[in-house]
């Protein structure tokens, strides 16, 4: 942790807060990922995984143990139990339990992974959005209550991004493209309509796994109602789960027909998310796939 050994005590106490006195720290192993610290600290036989930025994080950390709470209750994936979310006037963390996983590789896996999240899906409410308001990543994710889909995805979803992109350097073709989606994004669902599913939300294949007692796992939830289309749509992002997986996912709750072009419109969220994370990189499939759906919005 570099020279962070007084976040180490304090995230030593913190655990020992939950788990007992007799916990004391041996090692600290750390990663770098999406602008916070994630570190896995272990003692005693016991493994923690660890979540830390600087104070104002505090609110994502939260966010994320809400999420968290709403996968466990739902009884579908096996989540990492939250042992601490707090902080001071320097640093904010989150301490989960360790898990140890693989990524869902077999057709077995891919199975097991498309039941339960559409058992996930099953749960269902009668309004779209969330009781808070959390995150995508980093960025915040609006969750005000709406009884209309197409337009809490316009407004509350692609509108911040394109805000966000036309403030920073990534306005122009991209700005204007986004008020014509976001306009006609009611066009897609003209014959579709979306109920409000419990979604994960941010459901890239790195966010489920398979534990080593063969159980599946899910974690970083961006959590919601919402079509379940999209968390179907973001596994397919960024590399795909087992064949397996969307053939019983298909049979378990059939596609409605459009399904492609909502596919399209729900990864331009995310696409657009990682260009205002991580910057120009994305500008150019963030352009193709929304001059894709402003063509698709034009016929």
């Amino acid at each position: 942790m570099k020279d962070h050994h007084g976040l180490a005590r304090k995230l030593e106490e913190a655990i020992r807060a939950h788990v007992g006195n007799d916990f004391h720290l041996d090692s600290t192993s750390p990663e770098r990922a999406e602008g916070s610290g994630k570190i896995v600290l272990a003692g005693d036989g016991k493994r923690f995984f660890v979540k830390y930025g600087k104070s104002g994080a505090l609110d994502r950390f939260s966010a994320e143990a809400d999420g968290l709470v709403a996968l466990r209750d739902a009884d579908c994936f096996r989540t990492p139990a939250t042992i601490d979310c707090s902080g001071d006037d320097e640093h904010a963390w989150i301490i989960l339990e360790h898990l140890e996983l693989h990524p869902v590789r077999t057709l077995a896996e891919g199975r097991l992974a498309a039941e339960a999240l559409a058992n996930l899906h099953a749960h269902q409410s009668d309004a779209f959005g969330w009781h808070r308001d959390n995150y995508i990543g980093n960025t915040p994710q609006q969750n005000d209550h709406s009884g209309n889909w197409s337009r809490f995805f316009a407004l509350q979803r692609l509108k911040p991004q394109f805000e966000f992109a036309a403030r920073t350097e990534f306005g122009g073709e991209l700005a204007k493209l986004g008020q014509k989606i976001i306009d006609r994004t009611p066009a897609l669902f003209l014959d579709y309509r979306a109920r409000p599913s419990l979604v994960h939300g941010d459901l890239w294949h790195g966010n489920i796994a398979i534990t080593n007692d063969g159980h599946v796992a899910s974690f970083d939830p961006a959590i919601h109602f919402g079509d379940h289309e999209v968390d179907l749509a973001m596994t397919e992002l960024f590399g795909g789960l087992p064949d397996t997986f969307y053939a019983t996912y298909r049979a378990l709750w059939p596609l409605a027909e459009g399904h492609a072009e909502r596919k399209t419109l729900y990864n331009l969220y995310h696409i657009l998310n990682h260009l205002n994370l991580f910057g120009r990189g994305y500008l150019g499939q963030a352009t193709r796939m929304a001059k894709q759906l402003s063509s698709m919005l034009s016929r």
